[in-house]
């Protein structure tokens, strides 16, 4: 199991420690719903230095990146960056990612932890045409995510870089807590704003001190992977080997959005054929209306019963305090008010399908 530059920190910190996709992860310190509370309200910071980072550069950078994901990064420019896919041959998404475009011809995608190799190698495949120069860094840098609405304030004090302007899913090269090169960027998972922060791995223990010092008067908090689940679930973000993985399409997936049909990508002719057609099945969001969790593999019923569908997320969401889930079902049954049932326990607990997210600001 691996660990990250930062393991030793969350241990002293009191952190409970799990095995996450072969990693050694702090999953809570206080509690869930103080963590989850400190991020919705102030500003918390997770260490998601699991995650894997590939530079992709060269003349034929982009055509390569366009091959290989689902969204537009023609569309891109210098300090943008884009949430994205990459589609499979069968119908299915190899992974979810964020494209960042660094130079002229040089990208950075971040993909999922429990993805990095199968990851490297699909790209790696398609490669072999466009002959980009690609470079797995993933075991060279951290990420610090620094989640919250305090997090623009309370860092302020550690870049001459104007925080406030960084829009978005735009990003800024510059000095971070003494070091030089870092990427700060506006993007993160908790839908609360904030920062995720991309530095070697030699300075990542001085720049987490930096950053809790200086966060010290706005009650920032060490956040684990549990509070990161309940605080992406409540905005209704889908997450890779639950709500997404190598079967299910981004178009049933709610991902039509960064599906463009404006360019030539993998499978793309199957996946317009099924966009224009209609999905055979939806991905929804519910909401109990009765006490109850809902658990990942548990059955969606219709009123009379019926299997319809299965939970791929659930949870109790703390900022709602009630149970709150998504999942596949027909699509006959994916319209908003539409009246299901979750099997808990052999209980078919009544749920209302929502519109995402959940949680509003």
């Amino acid at each position: 199991m691996k660990n990250t530059a930062l393991t030793e920190k969350h241990i002293a910190l009191g952190a409970k420690m799990v095995p996450f996709a072969g990693y050694n992860m702090p999953v809570q310190y206080e509690g869930v719903n103080i963590e989850h509370e400190t991020v919705r309200e102030k500003v918390g910071v997770f260490d998601v230095s699991h995650m894997g980072e590939f530079f992709i550069s060269g003349p034929k950078a982009l055509d390569l990146i366009q091959k290989v994901t689902s969204n537009d990064a023609s569309k891109l420019t210098i300090g943008r960056a884009q949430y994205s896919c990459l589609p499979n041959a069968e119908g299915g998404i190899v992974d979810d990612l964020i494209v960042y475009k660094l130079e002229e011809e040089k990208y950075l995608l971040v993909v999922n932890a429990s993805n990095i190799e199968k990851d490297w190698n699909w790209i790696s495949s398609h490669n072999e045409v466009f002959g980009a120069a690609m470079t797995n860094v993933s075991d060279d840098y951290s990420l610090l995510a620094i989640q919250g609405p305090k997090a623009v304030e309370a860092m302020q004090s550690l870049t001459q870089t104007d925080l406030s302007a960084i829009k978005f899913y735009h990003f800024e090269v510059g000095e971070f807590a003494g070091v030089s090169d870092v990427i700060i960027s506006a993007t993160g998972y908790t839908g609360s704003g904030g920062f995720e922060i991309y530095v070697k791995n030699e300075d990542a223990a001085v720049v987490w001190d930096r950053v809790f010092e200086a966060g010290a008067a706005f009650g920032i908090k060490p956040i684990g992977l549990a509070a990161r689940d309940t605080l992406r679930l409540e905005m209704g973000y889908c997450l890779y080997g639950n709500d997404i993985d190598d079967t299910t399409s981004p178009i049933e997936a709610g991902l039509g959005w960064i599906t463009k049909f404006t360019k030539d990508f993998v499978n793309s002719e199957a996946l317009k054929a099924e966009k224009e057609a209609g999905a055979a099945r939806k991905l929804i969001g519910f909401t109990m209306s009765e006490r109850g969790i809902p658990r990942k593999g548990y059955t969606i019923l219709n009123e009379n019963d019926e299997e319809i569908g299965e939970v791929t997320s659930g949870t109790m969401a703390p900022s709602l305090g009630q149970g709150i889930g998504m999942g596949y079902v027909k699509t006959e049954f994916s319209g908003e008010g539409t009246s299901v049932k979750i099997s808990i326990r052999n209980k078919a607990i009544p749920a209302t399908v929502v519109k995402f997210p959940f949680y509003k600001q």
